[in-house]
């Protein structure tokens, strides 16, 4: 029996303006310069390249500027995606970047430090 998919949700403070950070997030250019090697899209399909391999996810929800869900093609979990969300504190003005992910339950720690690498990158690439 497959094991059940768990969602997490990580949170990291960017000290950017809400739309670059958008555009990095929503379009394959801005993927390609973080996330993946290379990203297309055809439609609402995005296809991410690591290494000469290739997944696919189909964008299922985009809010301008503000939220991104993905779904990958290949998950067997109906209900699993991957999303970016931007929040802008009504006090500070600091901009936080809301990943919410799903893994299987031992493979999580693995699947967060991915994503603190992919976003020390996406920190490089926006210069901050």
């Amino acid at each position: 029996m497959p094991q059940q998919m768990k969602q997490f949700e990580l949170e990291y403070v960017l000290q950017a303006s809400q739309k670059v950070i958008f555009d990095r997030l929503s379009n394959p250019s801005g993927l390609s310069e973080w996330f993946a090697d290379d990203v297309n899209q055809k439609g609402k399909v995005y296809t991410f390249i690591w290494d000469g391999s290739e997944q696919q996810a189909e964008l299922i929800t985009k809010k301008d500027n503000r939220l991104i869900r993905f779904h990958w093609l290949d998950s067997e979990d109906e209900e699993s995606y991957f999303e970016f969300k931007i929040e802008i504190d009504a006090l500070t003005n600091d901009l936080s970047l809301i990943i919410t992910d799903f893994a299987d339950e031992d493979e999580i720690d693995e699947s967060i430090e991915l994503w603190d690498t992919q976003i020390a990158e996406l920190k490089h690439v926006l210069g901050i």
